[in-house]
């Protein structure tokens, strides 16, 4: 009988582990996603992309599984890169590798460094030498732990995996860098950290390594800050701790009206680059400068908001161009984002190859064309497609996101299908432009939710369930 028992318990803890190593996202078969279309460049494009981002991966080094994500060569990954390239990762199925990466990043934060990580890290397990000589001789770029921290809410909702909120490396990297590291690095007290000249690269404060004035503040950093502090109050809710997740939604939304209110040079209708080392602020015309504050979120919604957009110039290499699809396609600029996109693919760019620019361009197609958003609390899929005049048909096949392989249909503006080829009962959410009449689920009528967006826009959405080895269609009509 004991033993009876103890084999029970015994199956028990096992069900529960297993049911808990689920939960946090089992790392799906890497590189099994593909796309269809009816516009060959964009196939051609999608496959050249992964097939190049695929030769980036390794498993065996002593650093554990990574991709590239430096200067191809260096046999190494960088904090800016990383964080950019995961969504890219997280499609193609890179799950374990990028965790490793990140993990990598968040145990390497030490006093000693300022709270600084390593900047880069190469495959034997170490900072690269190129980059670190010793804890007082290093080169970083300070919007880095900001950057890490969106990019790791960004991968706990793709995959569900709560050591992203829940370990404590992890929630002291955050800690350490939204308090100690600002303190650390704001000598004048305003709440925007800074770097006199005399650092050197030892902590720049910008992650623009260009021509013009030596930056004390720059205007990246301030939006990376915003960008962090967001990100870990969306993390401290997902946890129930909602008082203090108000108080980091508090700094963020500070920062945010600092910047828009005293950044903004109304006469060359953009932002200020950077502080000067005198405290001037600089007005030179550097389009990562403009890109990053979009990418980050901190520009407020209004009328410099569209002047920004409205002459957003190209950057000065295909590391500052890979932003600028998601800038368009965050705010629906739907046609000129695919543009950027397809520059990405362009088999003629030069150095297309960098590992970024494969990895951002898998990124976009899944989470901006496609439009395949995740919610790990309710389990909810969302599915908001951006197609261009050129596309009337787009399957994205195989697409790992929380426990589930999903494929993905969407044909035209109004008709848009989801198959559960594996894993729980998916609760789904089919997002479509403008105020729709009618709507329709496998041919049986459904109705629509409307929800009001930026500017007034209104989105219609229809929602419905779909069961494991189901394949579903949602349609609208005007």
């Amino acid at each position: 009988m004991k033993m009876f028992v103890y084999i029970v318990l015994l199956q028990l803890v096992f069900t529960a582990c297993q049911e808990a190593h689920e939960m946090q996202g089992n790392p799906p078969k890497v590189g099994q996603i593909s796309l269809e279309c009816n516009f060959e460049p964009l196939e051609t494009g999608f496959l050249w992309a992964k097939e190049q981002a695929l030769a980036y991966v390794h498993e065996n080094d002593p650093v554990g599984p990574w991709f590239e994500a430096a200067l191809p060569g260096r046999e190494a990954f960088c904090m800016r890169d990383v964080a950019h390239q995961s969504m890219g990762a997280m499609a193609l199925g890179l799950w374990d590798h990028t965790f490793n990466m990140m993990h990598k990043f968040a145990l390497n934060i030490s006093d000693s460094k300022d709270w600084c990580s390593y900047w880069e890290i190469n495959r034997f397990n170490q900072p690269a030498p190129v980059d670190y000589r010793n804890d007082r001789d290093f080169w970083y770029n300070l919007p880095a732990n900001f950057d890490i921290i969106r990019s790791c809410l960004i991968n706990y909702e793709w995959t569900g995996n709560k050591d992203y909120l829940d370990n404590h490396d992890f929630m002291t990297f955050y800690n350490r860098s939204l308090n100690d590291y600002v303190r650390r690095w704001d000598s004048d007290g305003n709440g925007w950290m800074d770097s006199p000249a005399e650092n050197g690269i030892r902590g720049i404060p910008t992650y623009w390594e260009g021509r013009g004035p030596k930056a004390f503040t720059g205007g990246d950093l301030l939006a990376a800050q915003f960008a962090g502090n967001l990100a870990f109050s969306k993390m401290l809710y997902f946890k129930g701790q909602t008082d203090e997740a108000d108080l980091y939604h508090e700094k963020a939304e500070r920062l945010r009206f600092q910047y828009n209110s005293e950044w903004w040079d109304r006469g060359l209708k953009r932002f200020f680059t950077s502080i000067t080392q005198n405290g001037d602020s600089d007005t030179t015309m550097i389009s990562l400068m403009q890109i990053l504050p979009l990418y980050f979120g901190i520009v407020e919604t209004g009328p410099e908001k569209e002047e920004l957009l409205d002459n957003l110039p190209e950057g000065s290499n295909v590391e500052d161009n890979s932003y600028r699809a998601e800038v368009f396609y965050q705010n629906d600029r739907n046609q000129k984002a695919f543009e950027c996109l397809m520059k990405q693919l362009d088999p003629n760019l030069d150095r297309r190859e960098y590992p970024e620019n494969p990895f951002t361009a898998i990124g976009t197609i899944v989470r901006y064309l496609a439009g395949i958003h995740s919610q790990p609390v309710s389990g909810r899929i969302e599915i908001k497609p951006r197609l261009p005049e050129e596309i009337d048909t787009l399957y994205v096949n195989d697409v790992p996101v929380l426990r589930n392989v999903i494929s993905v249909g969407i044909i035209g503006q109004n008709s848009i299908t989801l198959e559960n080829k594996s894993g729980p009962e998916i609760e789904w959410m089919a997002v479509f432009a403008g105020e729709k009449n009618n709507a329709t689920i496998d041919g049986s009528s459904i109705d629509i939710i409307f929800r009001n967006i930026e500017n007034g826009r209104i989105e219609s959405c229809v929602m419905c369930s779909v069961k494991s080895g189901e394949k579903r269609t949602l349609k609208v009509f005007d």
